[in-house]
């Protein structure tokens, strides 16, 4: 039988084949605040208490998630945020993430939270913090190398360049690439082959390979956040956000 409930902002479903869908409900760019992060958290662990097998990560609208709204979000507390990020990461099941439109900033670490990424060509995983002033979070310094390496990290995160779909596999960010009206077909379809397989097995297998991964990002985001404050009461921050609204080319001064 079919369990269906929410949480906050976020939707979550196990159906009879043991596939949990956990979908972010803030369309259509998804932003995000602490509240929100905790409800994908509190979904996933519902949906392993409801006995789901894998959990496809999605969300309604226009993009995956556009991370946080720096201009009108003023709901979140950081060190509550990173605190939820992490635990998503120790949620025992994998986690596949259906990424239509954008994943930036935050909703890139999102993404990155999961398991495995099925993408579109026109899908853009964007890590745009120093195109607005500021340091990446949301353990991005942990999980965005462990993905694509440490090298195009440092690029994605020095650059910020936009990352389509086909790039994105290619490097591995993305694990899939189909057309968007197939993504969510997609997704069930990666999600039912792991569902398929011994579930005991495939929680031990992925508790190996992921290790200490949640204590790593605790680390990091300890150190992303005294950098987000730092770098939060800059001139080059307020002139970042500035532009963003504006949609014109930023000019930092190095203060």
């Amino acid at each position: 039988m079919k369990v269906v409930t929410d949480f906050g902002d976020v939707s979550v479903e196990v159906d009879d084949d043991a596939i949990g869908t956990v979908r972010l409900c803030r369309g259509p760019s998804n932003f995000f605040d602490t509240a929100s992060v905790g409800d994908v958290r509190r979904a996933l662990t519902f949906a392993a208490e409801k006995n789901a097998r894998v959990v496809v990560l999605a969300s309604e609208g226009k993009h995956f998630c556009a991370g946080m709204d720096f201009g009108n979000d003023k709901r979140s507390a950081p060190e509550e945020l990173y605190a939820h990020a992490a635990g998503i990461l120790e949620t025992p099941l994998p986690i596949i993430a259906a990424v239509q439109g954008s994943a930036v900033g935050g909703g890139l670490g999102l993404a990155l939270a999961a398991d495995f990424r099925v993408a579109c060509p026109s899908t853009r995983f964007w890590a745009n913090f120093t195109r607005l002033g500021l340091h990446h979070g949301f353990g991005i310094t942990v999980t965005l190398p462990a993905v694509v390496g440490q090298q195009r990290a440092a690029e994605m995160l020095m650059t910020a360049r936009r990352v389509d779909g086909a790039e994105a596999l290619a490097i591995g960010l993305c694990d899939r690439l189909v057309d968007e009206p197939n993504l969510a077909a997609e997704a069930r379809r990666f999600a039912a082959e792991i569902a398929a397989c011994a579930p005991l097995s495939v929680r031990a297998t992925r508790e190996t390979l992921r290790g200490d991964l949640a204590d790593r990002v605790r680390a990091a985001t300890k150190r992303e956040l005294e950098q987000q404050l730092l770098l939060g009461r800059t001139e080059d921050f307020k002139e970042g956000i500035r532009a963003s609204r504006e949609r014109r080319e930023p000019r930092f001064l190095g203060r």
